[in-house]
């Protein structure tokens, strides 16, 4: 005689441990990472009251002083700046593809002007200046 069973073997796979150490995870790696925003030239940045965050790119150029202009943390002066800019490989024509433009705000207004041709001549059109966000009084 052959009994049938009522109660059938259910198999269910439990996700809660695994979506727990996922999770886990993630939030370790977002806390571990080390985010880079600066090149790190210390400068004493001008202030605007309409500031607006600026990814960082490939290519950083930093004005410390009149004499001292750095392409990446590499130091170049006003005469070897455009050589500098036409060998580096970055594809100005691509949209995604920015300049970030830093500069202390003892520099003239001349000197940006100058480097910001030595962009355009090369073919950069996005170009983004850096500054620190001003308080404003109330």
């Amino acid at each position: 005689m052959k009994f049938q069973r009522r109660l059938k073997p259910q198999v269910v796979v439990d996700l809660t441990p695994l979506i727990d150490v996922v999770f886990q995870l993630v939030v370790f790696f977002m806390v571990s990472s080390v985010f880079n925003t600066s090149p790190g030239i210390e400068l004493d940045l001008p202030e605007s009251t309409s500031t607006t965050s600026v990814a960082i790119t490939e290519m950083i150029i930093t004005v410390e002083d009149r004499d001292i202009v750095y392409l990446n943390q590499t130091p170049y002066n006003m005469e070897t700046l455009g050589e500098a800019v036409a060998a580096f490989e970055f594809d100005p024509t691509d949209e995604g593809e920015n300049v970030v433009l830093e500069s202390a705000k003892e520099i003239p207004y001349q000197m940006i002007i100058s480097i910001l041709d030595i962009l355009r001549n090369n073919g950069y059109k996005a170009i983004n200046l850096v500054t620190l966000q001003a308080e404003v009084d109330d």
